[in-house]
């Protein structure tokens, strides 16, 4: 009697008919140059692609704060959006369903990666240790609160250039959330490409 494998075995996700359960899960690469995926990430992701199968993206920073480490990718800007569409299209094209995984380091930072040198964002000015690859993490700038509307306005605007890239779903991952909310985890939130918030 053969015996069915219950991870190689159909799974209906929300809209989506999945042909398997093995998802590749978000893995940093770094291979991106001034938060531009670079074309070789379109054969990275295309040879990890199979007919219904689930891709996430690299953690893609949401703004020019958003980035904490070298080589990361972003998708705040339209040159970005276009470098990641054939990204997307050649996994589409293979059958496969590719989510972004859009984010904001907060505080997981150093003033080398933001604009101007400027310190980190975060809910706290307490800096946090220790850092990865030779990197201390700079000691953060509070956050004041007529600035929360910037990050969530950045949020929406990388969402709906994930979607305009081609992706399926958007994937929220945030360090700098989950602080806001106390939460010593990262939050994370699947989100319907067709279900943007409106402010």
């Amino acid at each position: 009697m053969e015996s069915t494998i219950p991870l190689l075995t159909p799974y209906k996700m929300g809209n989506f008919e999945l042909n398997h359960r093995v998802v590749m899960a978000p893995l940093t690469r770094q291979r991106s140059l001034g938060g531009l995926p670079q074309p070789s990430v379109i054969l990275y992701f295309s040879q990890r692609t199979t007919n219904g199968g689930l891709l996430i993206s690299e953690a893609t920073g949401i703004s020019e704060t958003a980035h904490g480490f070298p080589g990361t990718p972003g998708i705040w800007t339209k040159d970005q959006v276009e470098a990641w569409k054939p990204i997307v299209q050649a996994v589409h094209e293979k059958g496969g369903l590719f989510f972004c995984q859009i984010w904001h380091v907060g505080r997981i930072s150093t003033s080398e990666f933001q604009p101007n040198g400027m310190a980190p964002i975060s809910c706290t000015d307490k800096g946090c240790t220790p850092g990865v690859e030779g990197y201390d993490w700079a000691v953060p700038r509070r956050l004041r609160v007529d600035e929360i509307p910037q990050v969530i306005y950045d949020y929406r605007i990388a969402a709906r250039n994930a979607i305009e890239a081609g992706d399926c779903f958007y994937y929220i991952l945030s360090i700098l959330l989950s602080k806001f909310v106390g939460i010593y985890i990262r939050s994370l939130c699947f989100v319907p490409a067709h279900s943007i918030l409106e402010p």
